[in-house]
C-alpha cells in the first residue's frame, strides 16, 4: 500500500472534530442521560477528543466509553486467523441514554451494524447517533451517519487510513492506493 493523498493534517482533523462536536451540541441539549462511545481502535481516540470538547464547551465531566465489535462482525468466522479481541469499557449504564457512537471511517456499514448489535447487549439506549470522521461511500447496508467530518468518493482499490497521535505519533488522514498483491 502506498500513500496517495493527504486528506487532512492535524489542524484539519481538529477542525472536523470541532464541527462534529458543535453539531452534536446543537442536536442534544440534555446531557444528564448522554454518552459518547468510541469504536476500537481509532474511533476510541476520536470519541475521547469529542468528549473533551463537549466537556470544555458545556462545563461537564462526561467520560467516553470504548466498544470492541470484533465478535459481532459477520466476517470474523470467515477469517483464517483467530480474531484479535480488544477492550470494551462502557463506564455508564446506557439504558435510556442518548448515545453518540464514534468511528473513524464509514464504508460498507458492516462495522456499524456490528456495533449496534453489541450495544443492545449492554442495554437499551433511547437513541444511538453515529459520528464518523470520514464517509467514503460504497454502503452495503442501509446505514447513514448523523455527523460527518468529511465525505469523499473512493474507488474499491483505495483505502482511507487515519493516524492518531495517541498510537501513531501523528494526526493525519490519508487516501491510500492498494498495490497489486495487497
Amino acid at each position: 500500500m502506498k500513500k496517495v493523498e493527504l486528506l487532512m493534517d492535524s489542524h484539519g482533523l481538529d477542525l472536523a472534530l470541532t464541527r462534529i462536536t458543535h453539531q452534536i451540541l446543537e442536536r442534544n441539549r440534555d446531557f444528564s442521560r448522554f454518552g459518547v462511545v468510541g469504536m476500537q481502535t481509532r474511533g476510541v481516540f476520536l470519541a475521547q477528543r469529542i468528549t473533551r470538547k463537549i466537556n470544555e464547551i458545556e462545563k461537564l465531566s462526561l467520560t467516553s466509553g470504548t466498544l470492541d465489535v470484533t465478535l459481532y462482525r459477520d466476517d470474523y468466522r470467515m477469517a483464517l486467523k483467530q480474531p484479535e479481541v480488544k477492550v470494551t469499557d462502557i463506564p455508564f449504564d446506557i439504558n435510556g441514554m442518548d448515545l453518540v457512537l464514534v468511528d473513524d471511517v464509514l464504508y460498507t456499514g458492516r462495522t456499524v451494524r456490528a456495533a449496534l448489535d453489541a450495544m443492545v447487549d449492554f442495554g437499551r439506549p433511547q437513541t444511538i447517533q453515529l459520528a464518523v470522521l470520514v464517509d467514503r461511500g460504497h454502503r452495503e447496508l442501509p446505514i447513514m451517519a448523523d455527523y460527518v467530518g468529511k465525505e469523499i468518493n473512493t474507488l474499491p482499490r483505495q483505502e482511507v487510513a487515519l493516524k492518531v497521535a495517541e498510537i501513531d505519533g501523528e494526526d493525519s488522514l490519508w487516501l491510500m492506493e492498494l498495490e497489486e498483491g495487497d
